[in-house]
């Protein structure tokens, strides 16, 4: 980001911050509101009965297919980041992804059935792979580097992704399982054509923050790497779809082949790093250090991001969905996370701040987060305790999601952190993109997983995946010094 951009943009307007912060907001908030709708009850639209206006298909399937949503969505930021970098600015793929994403939603919302939905899901994929890692960019250019405000910009930002996540389910949820489910996709569209309108009327505030590509093609290369690329791209959809058409890969095949992609593409990118001539033996070190971190998060968001599939299955059928005496959807349940991260978050930082030089070193903190997720996890095992037909309490699911949000907020954010710490100089931007493919790891695993959950077997299914979490969270901590050592000074 060049000064210039940020003393392009005008700085004052938004609570004492950069007037495009409020557009940036807004953008995000609706953004987040439309995933969050549409994956409050897709699950639900894909297993439930046809007599409920649903598609009526194996529920095993359908969370496997959420799940691996999920993993896709996290794999085109990698792709999304290079685009705006080399091809059109990070202003430009924010807009083109908002666009793709709100036509995706449209799809979904139209009553065609299985077409709409892979329809749909593919171009939010598309549309979010080019707006979710940009739109923090375009953040970023509205300060200079050394500006105070800076930190308190993001902080803001970050609160309107979790409003936006907050208001998703209660709203596209509550239309979806009480009315109609294409309303309920229909609703998310419309978030997102909200998040566009503003974005229009308030791109003239962002200045030049991210309006360029920072490391653009040449114009002679342009043509030839774009072709080369889109050649690639639409000769592996060719193959796919053929073997699809001719039954050599089903569905599942399809939902296989993405989930071990997930895996190997960290692989590939780990080995490129550690063999480069450009990293040197510090940055190498560095690297073999962010190995385990990678692994302990992936394994943290692959029983994390299952708050869409087993979470949202278990509470459609095993638990008590009323309190007072007043009933609720049980998409509701998935506005219970974003309201522990406005709650919680605040607490956790001051608890850094106060503890200083003496908080836990970033490997410890990781192990800290598997000993909580895996924890929820074991609470999950004991809510399950007992006869699958007499449901319990939602307050089950309230202490569940307190422990995962405080493990969330012991990894996330220090994730994001320790990567730009122990990043290689000549893989700076694209080892961020590493850190997102932990989610992306952790999801595309999760979509085999979730297959083996069902109600008779929920005991056993919470039980292992929690203990497994555990083990590794203990196995992280009691490594800690050895993983600190190779990270070379880095804190």
């Amino acid at each position: 980001m060049s000064a210039t951009s940020a003393v392009s943009t005008p700085q004052r307007g938004f609570f004492g911050h950069p007037r495009g912060l409020s557009t940036l907001f807004f953008t995000e908030l609706w953004e987040r509101f439309s995933y969050y709708g549409m994956k409050a009850i897709l699950a639900y639209y894909l297993y439930r009965s046809t007599a409920e206006g649903a598609l009526g298909l194996d529920k095993s399937f359908a969370l496997s297919l959420v799940a691996i949503y999920g993993a896709s969505v996290y794999m085109s930021g990698v792709a999304g980041g290079w685009l705006a970098d080399r091809v059109l600015g990070g202003q430009r793929a924010v807009f083109y992804g908002g666009v793709l994403i709100m036509l995706g939603h449209v799809a979904l919302a139209l009553p065609i059935g299985v077409a709409g939905v892979y329809t749909g899901l593919i171009l939010i994929v598309l549309g979010t792979g080019l707006l979710k890692p940009n739109i923090s960019t375009v953040v970023g250019g509205l300060y200079e580097q050394q500006d105070p405000r800076r930190d308190s910009g993001f902080t803001i930002f970050y609160m309107g992704i979790n409003l936006g996540g907050f208001l998703a389910p209660l709203v596209c949820g509550y239309l979806g399982e009480t009315y109609d489910w294409h309303l309920g996709f229909g609703a998310a569209a419309v978030g997102m054509a909200l998040g566009l309108v503003v974005y229009r009327l308030g791109r003239r505030g962002l200045g030049d923050s991210a309006a360029a590509p920072p490391f653009p093609l040449p114009a002679e290369e342009r043509v030839r790497v774009i072709g080369r690329i889109v050649a690639v791209a639409l000769g592996a959809v060719a193959v796919v779809a053929l073997l699809v058409v001719l039954g050599v890969l089903g569905a599942e095949g399809v939902i296989n082949l993405i989930s071990l992609l997930s895996v190997l593409l960290p692989i590939g990118y780990f080995t490129v790093m550690i063999r480069s001539p450009r990293t040197t033996p510090v940055e190498r070190s560095r690297v073999i250090a962010y190995i385990p971190l990678f692994i302990a998060a992936a394994m943290f968001w692959l029983l994390f991001e299952q708050s869409a599939t087993v979470i949202a299955a278990f509470a459609d059928t095993r638990v008590d969905n009323s309190f007072l005496g007043l009933r609720f959807p049980p998409s509701f349940i998935q506005s219970i996370n974003p309201v522990m991260i406005i709650a919680v978050a605040p607490l956790f930082a001051l608890l850094w701040v106060k503890l200083g030089k003496r908080q836990p070193a970033t490997p410890r903190k990781f192990g800290y987060a598997l000993l909580l997720v895996g924890l929820s996890f074991l609470l999950m095992m004991v809510a399950s305790q007992g006869d699958p037909a007499v449901r319990v309490s939602f307050l089950w699911l309230v202490l569940m999601y307190l422990v995962m949000t405080c493990g969330e907020l012991m990894l996330s954010p220090v994730g994001l952190s320790v990567t730009t710490k122990l990043a290689p100089r000549a893989f700076a931007s694209q080892t961020m993109g590493l850190w997102f493919l932990a989610t992306a790891a952790g999801s595309g695993v999760g979509a085999i997983v979730v297959r083996f959950y069902s109600d008779e077997n929920a005991v056993a299914y919470f039980g292992v995946l929690g203990a497994v979490a555990i083990g590794l969270g203990v196995a992280l901590v009691v490594a800690t010094k050895s993983i600190h050592r190779l990270m070379r000074g880095v804190d």
